[in-house]
């Protein structure tokens, strides 16, 4: 079990007061404390979270191909239609993937370079203030209070034509955690009570009213066959965050392409005998563990993300579905068109190995899927 340090014996105590305040904590709550409590969550606490010295690793971990394969992308999207010069990145973290993408845009599009404005969506001042860190080079990246996402929506004064991405952002955003009562035949939520000097795992009977219509829709169309044979607390994620943030992000999209790259799987991939406590893990010193309540603010927290939600809301929201496949799939024809247009530089062993990390099934190849939606 990770070491407790000061600051999450702090943020351990914050959580266990009010989860003894309340009885049962949601674990949506639990997940939001642990990861972005100002100042003493997760991603609050340590730049270097990511990487060799870090706790997992990532495409932008890789090396700086991953971002110069995204700007190559994002140059020919830009060049070939009628999309404004606006990059709009949400969930930044330090800034390293901005560092690469604006880096090769300077290098090999200098003119279109000197049109771009960066701009990053980022709620937290520490984080913000380690992207300045790492930006300070380039004087066309712009911060932007995502609060501003909440009045966004068609027809608004915030919006942008562009091109509107993030990496890594929705898996890490909190989940409910649903549980099947065979016995009952319905679902219940897990939630996060208070046992001595530790937290445990309590049930919520029934579903409250406003998370009713946030159960996957997969679900609620199960026949009634397959609910007979349900093992009991069978446990599934719903992300009514991340549809949330896909939707308003949507909403201030006036023209161009909305883009997300993280963990997921799609609405058929959502039941599976393999995962019968869902897909929300911990990670910790690169090993990963199912003990999800142990020191909150010293390990990740991350759950699939349900990609068919999000294509429903795009869709709903007036966006078209350009593509939704694997990490491989995506880059795999992006590299082949750089490279015969000779745009990534000198090709070395060490790019093409992180191509291999990026594109090979048994590393991110195939976990990270893409989603392209365009208005």
């Amino acid at each position: 079990m990770p070491r407790q340090t000061q600051v999450v014996k702090t943020l351990f105590h914050h959580i266990q007061d009010e989860a003894a305040a309340r009885g049962v904590l949601p674990f949506a709550r639990f997940m939001e404390l642990a990861l972005y409590s100002p100042g003493k969550g997760y991603y609050e606490t340590q730049q270097d979270r990511v990487g060799r010295r870090g706790d997992f690793y990532t495409s932008v971990s890789t090396g700086e191909l991953f971002g110069q394969l995204l700007a190559f992308q994002f140059c020919r999207w830009m060049e070939e239609g009628l999309l404004g010069r606006t990059l709009v990145e949400a969930g930044a973290h330090d800034g390293r993937l901005a560092k690469d993408i604006l880096g090769w845009l300077q290098r090999h599009r200098p003119g279109l370079f000197e049109q771009i404005e960066y701009h990053i969506l980022e709620p937290s001042p520490r984080r913000k203030a380690w992207q300045q860190e790492t930006l300070r080079e380039f004087p066309n990246v712009r911060w932007q209070d995502p609060a501003a996402l909440g009045a966004a929506g068609p027809g608004r004064a915030v919006s942008f034509s562009g091109i509107f991405f993030s990496n890594e952002l929705l898996d890490a955003l909190p989940v409910h955690r649903l549980g099947w009562d065979a016995r009952q035949r319905q679902w219940f939520e897990w939630g996060v009570a208070v046992e001595g000097e530790k937290f445990v795992w309590a049930k919520i009977p029934g579903l409250p009213a406003d998370l009713e219509g946030e159960l996957p829709a997969v679900l609620r169309t199960l026949p009634g066959a397959l609910l007979d044979v349900l093992p009991d607390d069978y446990t599934v994620e719903a992300c009514p965050a991340a549809e949330k943030w896909w939707r308003h992000a949507a909403g201030m999209l006036a023209q161009g392409k909305l883009l997300t790259i993280d963990y997921g799987h799609s609405a058929e991939e959502l039941l599976s005998p393999a995962r019968l406590r869902g897909t929300l893990r911990a990670y910790f010193r690169h090993r990963l563990s199912d003990d999800l309540l142990a020191s909150p603010g010293e390990q990740d927290l991350t759950a699939h993300v349900n990609f068919s939600a999000l294509q429903t809301v795009g869709e709903a929201a007036g966006l078209s579905t350009e593509s939704f496949s694997t990490q491989s799939h995506f880059l795999t024809p992006i590299l082949a068109a750089a490279l015969s247009s000779q745009s990534l530089g000198d090709w070395d062993a060490r790019r093409a190995r992180q191509f291999q990390t990026l594109t090979h099934p048994d590393h991110l190849g195939r976990a990270f899927r893409v989603l392209v939606q365009s208005r």
